[in-house]
């Protein structure tokens, strides 16, 4: 089942943007992170992520809808460091067949001397994880992960729009090239989200 479902994972999440679109026009969405219920029999996949998988989580919910109990954790994935904080507390103690994870965009910006969000560079900025610790850290979160038994499945990260604030483009390139390895070393397939995005910025 778990095998099946990879697949069926990957068509979904590419779907997502035009079903984006169609979304903006309701009024009011429910809260993708309020805890949803099982339905019996069904596999059970956790997503894990930033914003970006915040922005995803309701129309993979939808998309997947009596083929999977699509599950997320309860707040912005954020860094890595905050991964390895919290991993034991997301995971919890329930059985997952596919764990759907990123982390990129919160380890790749600056932050500033006094704990600034989003500082530049130029007036001292420092990056919040270092790309060699970057690589350190998600050896240990796929670690973890793998304990789990489910089937995992990494998405890279988007990339990063000119003129954003407290980010560089080209970094998440350089990122992404250390968690290949990464995944690569683990046996992990990649869900390329960074080539999808962009072909449409």
């Amino acid at each position: 089942m778990k095998t099946k479902l990879i697949p069926l994972l990957f068509a979904t999440l590419l779907a997502l943007p035009a079903l984006g679109q169609a979304q903006n026009t309701k009024p009011k969405r429910p809260n993708p992170m309020a805890p949803i219920r099982d339905v019996a029999g069904l596999p059970r996949v956790l997503l894990i992520g930033d914003s970006i998988s915040i922005g995803y989580t309701l129309p993979t919910r939808e998309l997947l809808k009596g083929k999977a109990n699509v599950h997320r954790i309860p707040s912005n994935g954020g860094p890595t460091i905050k991964g390895l904080e919290h991993i034991d507390a997301w995971l919890g103690e329930e059985k997952w067949d596919v764990i759907h994870f990123n982390w990129g965009l919160h380890d790749l910006k600056y932050m500033g001397p006094n704990g600034e969000n989003l500082f530049s560079k130029e007036k001292g900025g420092k990056v919040q994880v270092p790309i060699e610790e970057y690589g350190k850290n998600l050896d240990r979160l796929v670690a973890r992960l793998k304990k789990t038994r489910a089937k995992l499945v990494w998405r890279n990260t988007t990339p990063v729009p000119p003129g954003s604030k407290g980010r560089y483009v080209g970094d998440s390139i350089k990122y992404n090239a250390v968690a290949a390895r990464v995944m690569i070393r683990h046996g992990i397939p990649t869900h390329d989200l960074f080539t999808m995005s962009k072909e449409r910025m």
